[in-house]
């Protein structure tokens, strides 16, 4: 976590000018999944806020993230522009939320999973602090099963690694931890710029009866 923290660190000055436009589509795929929920949002990786504004006042929002310089921009954000949708800030470890359970009715993380240390870990505590009926809304990279582009990530991963990233991430492993992991449901995988390796993945918990929300139909998920 020592090597994540350090380079979002040295990326906090220019992340926004570097992967501002880059991920905007992604950013705005994954806000506009919250928002047909609604209620309070948890973003995780919020970084430097840049997904923040665009959220709809009618929300309430949480932001966290593992780098302070990072969310000291963000605070920043947070006051120059008024945002009073946003409940609070906090540095904090994704794999350990300090929050209670069931605390929200969206999680979100743009970018996030395939940079912590142990993926699997952090999305158990996105499913924990997610109410029954919730979504966990992901952007994230999806590795190529097979090919080329396979043996390149896997070849890039040990300097991607010293960068915060995590490049040779196939997408089995989410389905993997949706199995064996108590009412979280796959209910959609889109592709998503750039170059179509990334996607949004959306999880959705059933509720207590162990059923989806009957106002929150599961979609088909899209290979």
């Amino acid at each position: 976590m020592d090597v994540v923290t350090k380079a979002y660190a040295r990326w906090a000055p220019f992340y926004d000018v570097v992967f501002g436009a880059v991920f905007d589509r992604g950013r705005q795929a994954a806000i506009e999944a919250a928002e047909r929920i609604g209620g309070r949002i948890l973003e995780v990786g919020v970084g430097t806020g840049i997904s923040l504004p665009d959220y709809k006042r009618t929300s309430r929002l949480c932001g966290v993230d593992i780098s302070e310089p990072m969310l000291r921009k963000a605070q920043e954000r947070v006051s120059e522009l008024g945002l009073s949708h946003v409940e609070g800030l906090w540095v904090m470890d994704a794999e350990k939320l300090t929050f209670a359970d069931a605390s929200f009715d969206v999680v979100v993380a743009q970018y996030v999973v395939t940079t912590v240390p142990n993926p699997e870990a952090t999305l158990d505590e996105f499913a924990r602090v997610l109410k029954p009926g919730g979504e966990i809304i992901l952007v994230s990279r999806v590795g190529a099963d097979a090919g080329l582009r396979r043996v390149l990530e896997h070849g890039f991963a040990p300097a991607a690694r010293k960068l915060g990233w995590r490049t040779e991430f196939p997408f089995e492993r989410y389905l993997r931890w949706a199995a064996r992991t108590d009412g979280m449901v796959l209910t959609e995988r889109r592709a998503m710029p750039p170059f179509g390796h990334f996607s949004l993945i959306r999880f959705t918990k059933t509720d207590e009866a162990g059923s989806l929300s009957m106002d929150r139909p599961a979609m088909q998920a899209a290979g």
